[in-house]
């Protein structure tokens, strides 16, 4: 069989679009199988612990839907979404300080949709879209779906640093490339879980006016804060250089799908252009369950709930780093989902994985998060879905996975600290020289 018409594996793999070298299994997708075996207690994927939201008030909700309104529930819809959810969008959007035109708001199949049309919109192959390091793991794949260069900015305590982002876009423009796009989670970062505070959101926005770079602000986080709401979204004051991104996922419900962009005029008529290209339209039915939802239930009340259980659940995290680990160190997050676990130089979180399993563990490793092989020595614990105690147990087996790793690597570098390979040791790099 020649080139062209692929291999025994795969007969058409010949015929594949160059685009689709991009497309593979992010890490955290690849965890779920484990993850989901009930003996393992997973600190790995970002799942929204939907079972603090009264069943019956989506039960209520759907059930309006159909037989109040089912002629429009049931039916194709707008590729702009339907104009009530949009009007009620705006008292989301207006909590975080956005105030806009429900003209500029388009819902989409959850916000990852909004995040791959506004890609699809603006990348050519081989443009640079300017990430934080690290960054959200499947924003890098739908990224590199459209076969962008994703260059990374580094993080702090404080989110983006805006020194160093001055420093990495001059460096792209000087090696001649094109930036496209800066893509940030200012509020309870995922995957470090930290949080920019305004004088920085002010001076990141000044940057990307001052080089001409779009910013595009994912806020999947930024109502659910446990004491203090963080700064308002970077959109509030700047509609023309900003599209935010925003979900009722984590808010609501994942299972829904219903997310939407808030974009300048003339890129929200080719959003919904590229809306009805991609699926027609997104889900009236979705859409309308959601929307007799923030009609008639305490939506306002039900975040609040959901602020108490993800505060108990990070307390948690971090009392059990604290015993089990304290000479490690981690970010203390404000409100979201996520904590980030530094590790010694030495250790590899990915390589480590197979034994943390074993131990009946999981966690995601920091290298999901960079398109660049950074973050071998993090990792991303997520606190939002499993009980205190399970966090508790869970942090107990991963001290004691990272002990083992930490007791052998004392003992290769004692033994022979210079021949020591990769490979000997899942989880455990060779001493590093000089």
């Amino acid at each position: 069989m020649s080139e062209s018409r692929g291999t025994t594996l795969d007969p058409w793999s010949g015929h594949y679009a160059a685009r689709t070298a991009g497309l593979s299994a992010s890490e955290v997708r690849a965890l779920f199988a484990v993850a989901s075996r009930p003996e393992v207690v997973s600190l790995a994927g970002g799942m929204p612990y939907v079972s603090a939201l009264p069943r019956e008030l989506m039960e209520a909700a759907a059930l309006r839907a159909v037989g109040e309104q089912g002629a429009v529930a049931l039916q194709y819809g707008s590729g702009q979404g339907l104009p009530a959810l949009r009007e009620q969008i705006l008292d989301v959007m207006a909590l975080v300080g956005i105030h806009a035109s429900p003209d500029d708001v388009v819902v989409t199949t959850g916000s990852q949709h909004a995040l791959e049309l506004v890609t699809k919109l603006f990348v050519d192959p081989g443009d640079v879209i300017l990430a934080e390091g690290p960054s959200y793991v499947t924003a890098l794949t739908v990224f590199r779906s459209f076969q962008a260069d994703v260059v990374h900015s580094p993080m702090d305590a404080g989110g983006l640093v805006p020194e160093a982002l001055r420093e990495t876009i001059a460096r792209v423009k000087a090696e001649g490339r094109r930036i496209k796009l800066l893509y940030t989670i200012p509020s309870f970062h995922n995957p470090m879980g930290v949080t920019q505070d305004w004088a920085r959101r002010q001076e990141i926005l000044e940057i990307a006016r001052s080089n001409d770079i779009l910013v595009l602000e994912d806020d999947p986080y930024g109502l659910l804060y446990f004491d203090q709401s963080p700064a308002h979204a970077m959109r509030s004051v700047e509609s023309e250089g900003v599209i935010y991104l925003g979900t009722f996922s984590k808010t609501i419900s994942p299972g829904m799908r219903v997310g939407w962009a808030l974009a300048p005029h003339a890129i929200r008529e080719k959003l919904v252009l590229a809306n009805e290209a991609a699926v027609l339209s997104p889900s009236p039915f979705s859409q309308t369950v959601i929307s007799e939802y923030l009609s008639n239930a305490d939506w306002r009340g039900q975040i609040d709930v959901f602020r108490g259980e993800y505060r108990r659940r990070r307390d948690a995290m971090l009392a059990a780093l604290q015993e089990h680990l304290p000479s490690l160190s981690w970010t203390v997050p404000t409100g979201g989902f996520y904590v980030w676990l530094s590790l010694p130089a030495n250790l590899d979180s990915k390589a480590m994985l197979p034994r943390a399993v074993k131990e009946l563990v999981a966690y995601t490793p920091g290298t999901a998060f960079y398109g660049d092989g950074g973050g071998r020595n993090a990792m991303r614990l997520s606190f939002c879905y499993p009980t205190p105690d399970f966090i508790r147990e869970g942090v107990r087996r991963l001290a004691n996975v990272i002990e083992g790793e930490l007791d052998l690597l004392q003992e290769f570098q004692h033994t022979a600290p210079l021949q020591v390979q990769p490979e000997v040791r899942a989880g455990v790099l060779p001493p590093q020289v000089g």
